[in-house]
């Protein structure tokens, strides 16, 4: 009966292994690849031989092409198993009429912090005072007690 669990024992931890399991999403290498791509030399059928299909294409003008590349694994067990996100790369390419290349712009997990946000805030145009807030409040105050009924 010792034999058995040892043996029992042994398969179970030879099968744990201590390596991080990496979850992939997008384009493999996207980094060594997007290096191939030579603006206006390559095509639309140079880009997909090299690339393959675009993770989306842009929503207002069909000739804006990006990539997308994630890699994320488990943190320790101390943080309990908290995702890390440890690559993550973007290209987007603009492509002309002719189906050149004409852009292409590489984002990697470094550069993408750095953008800045615009921190002014735009001001209401309504006052308490202004004939629009009377209106709107005495709607509301309408909706909340048609029948006039309830106690103020």
């Amino acid at each position: 009966m010792n034999k058995h669990c040892l043996i029992f024992i042994f398969i179970f931890i030879s099968n744990c292994t201590f390596n991080k399991v990496i979850k992939h999403h997008g384009v493999h290498s996207l980094e060594i690849k997007q290096s191939k791509l030579v603006e206006n030399k390559d095509n639309k059928n140079d880009i997909i031989n090299i690339l393959g299909s675009p993770s989306t294409k842009g929503s207002f003008d069909s000739d804006i092409w990006i990539y997308i590349e994630r890699k994320y694994t488990k943190e320790s067990i101390i943080k309990l198993g908290k995702k890390k996100l440890f690559v993550n790369n973007v290209l987007i390419l603009e492509i002309d009429k002719r189906g050149l290349l004409k852009e292409k712009s590489f984002f990697n997990i470094k550069n993408m912090n750095e953008l800045n946000f615009y921190t002014n805030t735009t001001q209401s145009s309504v006052s308490k005072n202004s004939f629009v807030y009377s209106f709107l409040s005495s709607m509301r105050q309408k909706i909340n007690d048609p029948l006039g009924k309830r106690k103020k």
